[in-house]
């Protein structure tokens, strides 16, 4: 995650400063010049702005003062609250602000050499999977000598006001900053993965098991280094930042602080007992305006917790904007969360790892229906195969937990276009025949076993448990012939072999005319058997099965103790030699030796009934006409346009 960061429109920080020094001149980027082009392309600040250098600010300028805190932080006349927010949880992570603020003691004011200021500073973003280093000089825009943006509660304090001029000249100019999401900011700080959570809508707080799993889960995320930020969604613009009664303001993002279990009582009961309760820790990046009810700053229910406690919490009776609230509290009155997961691909680690695939691709338009990869979600059935088809992917084991997230390209950039809206976007995950290896072209047997939520956001995030198997992700846009740049993340506990589906069918190559080429397509699909002989004292049976055509073969895992076994298995055969049938054998796992329980033999024949079949299991060989006790149920499928299926 933390490799060598890219320059910016090719500037090189260490080369220019070193013109810099050696000419005697500070620096001015011509890439993000000290214009109104920079500060805005629709509304103006409300007043005469004139660029300044810190040193023109104060006597005293510094990157940081007392090193780097989340009350250093506060907002300023444009909307980006979503930014400062980000900024206050990154001032909690020492690993992560380190990364984006590198060589921060260099870069700090030296007053012992004062030749060695030029005026240029860099910022590392992690944009659309790379790092990205920003430089930019350090004018900055004030009205009546006073820092209109981001600032901190310090006046000779600099690192968020110059963090936020390189994120603003990422993204076009410091009025696209305007109204965002603070998950997108963290992503672009640390390359974590980022969910949206919809507590309104999960009504987390009428449930007090959805709320406990919750909490556990926020308290993981937290405590291994992860970051939330929280919001209350508003009905009309003229809420937006408008206060609530109890405190709380509307349409504004606030990040997370803290997520503790709260031991209570006083002195050495409180160890004995061990009652907790669960409290959250919110930061408002106004710098005041905090939340009255329970577990306020000085509300009377701190009197339940013990001093040592109230003094490991730093619990402080000032409008500094941070405070406590109860879990439940939480859950009822904000209505968004955006929690980002810094995702450990460690290979040594005591938590638990994760093995990653990145894929990059596009949504593009052709007039081939073959070539097409902007068919539109699966309300469009008759082009919904028309899109990527990203990405085969394998679950090794009996039951796996896989983490999948699909990011657009960054939009913010196109607003002074009168553009930069997010497109509407999602996933689905179709569970497909097990050797599988080109793109699908119809639904058959084939399961969607996930959908993700369609939303115009950055980032969709979806978290799945899935039986083993084969699968097949195909993210797409919601309409059709929508165009646009995605990056999709697939996590699983073991390597999953993840890979694109590109190849429509198998190639023709120079032996094939000696070898043969296939003729003929066939799907099928195993359901289940009944009525299976007793293969062990104990009346049962540990069954799987074997699909064969021309010397390939699949095989289901064994079901065990049963003798109504549902496989759910299917394959898929690109075949030479259609006259030659296909098999179905079951077997029964064995420790000594696998015992033959009977087969179906099917011709595959284009002709056949594409119907649900229910047959009955016979002998191998010469006794192949003799029947064996069960009957098993299939499904077969066979064109000869290998693009059928």
């Amino acid at each position: 995650m933390f490799s060598s960061a890219a320059p910016y429109k090719n500037q090189h920080y260490a080369e220019l400063k070193k013109n810099c020094i050696h000419d005697k001149t500070l620096f001015e980027d011509p890439e993000f010049p000290a214009t109104n082009t920079s500060l805005f392309f629709r509304r103006s600040p409300p007043g005469a702005v004139v660029w300044k250098r810190p040193g023109e600010i104060s006597n005293d300028p510094h990157l940081f003062v007392e090193g780097i805190s989340s009350h250093d932080l506060n907002q300023g006349v444009v909307g980006n609250c979503w930014f400062v927010a980000a900024c206050s949880c990154l001032a909690l992570k020492p690993n992560l602000w380190k990364k984006v603020i590198p060589e921060w003691k260099q870069q700090e004011w030296d007053p012992k050499h004062p030749e060695n200021y030029a005026g240029i500073f860099h910022f590392q973003f992690w944009v659309f999977g790379e790092w990205i280093d920003v430089v930019v000089d350090d004018r900055l825009p004030t009205i009546n000598g006073e820092l209109i943006y981001c600032h901190s509660k310090h006046s000779n304090e600099f690192w968020s006001a110059l963090l936020e001029k390189a994120y603003a000249k990422l993204s076009g100019c410091y009025e696209s900053l305007e109204g965002g999401n603070t998950g997108d900011a963290v992503v672009d700080f640390s390359g974590a993965v980022a969910e949206a959570i919809n507590l309104e809508e999960g009504a987390f707080y009428k449930d007090q098991k959805k709320q406990d799993q919750l909490f556990e889960d926020l308290l993981k995320v937290y405590d291994r280094g992860g970051i939330i930020s929280c919001s209350i969604k508003v009905c009309a613009p003229h809420e937006i930042e408008s206060r609530m009664a109890n405190g709380l303001v509307k349409g504004h993002a606030y990040s997370v602080t803290a997520v503790k279990k709260v031991r209570l009582g006083h002195g050495l009961l409180a160890y004995f007992k061990n009652e907790t309760i669960p409290l959250i820790r919110m930061r408002n990046p106004w710098g005041k305006t905090e939340w009255k009810g329970a577990w306020s700053d000085s509300s009377e229910e701190w009197s339940k917790v013990g001093d040592m406690e109230r003094g490991n919490l730093g619990i402080t009776v000032e409008d500094d904007g941070e405070f406590w609230m109860i879990f439940t509290d939480w859950c009822k009155f904000f209505t968004d969360a955006d929690v980002c997961r810094l995702i450990n691909t460690s290979v040594i680690s005591i938590h638990k790892t994760w093995n990653e695939v990145v894929h990059f691709g596009s949504w593009t338009k052709n007039a081939e229906p073959l070539l097409n990869r902007c068919g539109g979600c699966a309300n469009h059935k008759p082009t919904f195969l028309q899109n990527p088809q990203v990405y085969l992917f394998d679950v090794t084991k009996e039951v796996d937990e896989v983490l999948i997230s699909l990011q657009q390209r960054d939009m913010k950039v196109h607003r002074r276009f009168g553009q930069g809206e997010n497109i509407t976007i999602g996933f689905s995950v179709f569970k497909v025949e097990l050797n599988r290896k080109y793109r699908m072209h119809d639904i058959l047997t084939q399961p969607c076993v996930a959908t993700s939520t369609y939303i115009n956001a950055r980032t969709v995030f979806m978290r799945s448990v899935l039986p083993q198997g084969r699968y097949v992700i195909i993210p797409t846009t919601f309409k059709p012939h929508t165009l646009g740049d995605y990056m999709i993340r697939v996590f699983t506990d073991v390597d999953s072999g993840c890979r694109e589906l590109i190849e429509d069918k198998p190639k023709v190559k120079c032996w094939s005319s000696f070898l043969g080429y296939a003729q003929a397509v066939t799907h099928i699909y195993v359901h289940g058997a009944e009525g299976l002989e007793n293969q062990d004292s104990t009346g049962g049976a540990d069954p799987y099965v074997i699909i064969s055509c021309e010397g390939r073969s699949v095989q289901s895992t064994i079901k065990k103790d049963t003798l109504q076994p549902e496989f759910g298995i299917s394959a898929i055969f690109y075949r030479k030699k259609p006259r030659k049938p296909i098999t179905v054998e079951v077997w029964n796992s064995n420790a000594v030796k696998d015992e033959f329980m009977g087969q179906v033999v099917l011709s595959g024949s284009v002709k056949d009934t594409t119907d649900p079949q229910r047959l009955q299991l016979r002998k191998r060989g010469r006794q192949m006409a003799d029947e064996m006790p069960g009957n098993i149920g299939v499904r077969i499928i066979t064109a000869t346009q290998l693009t059928a299926m």
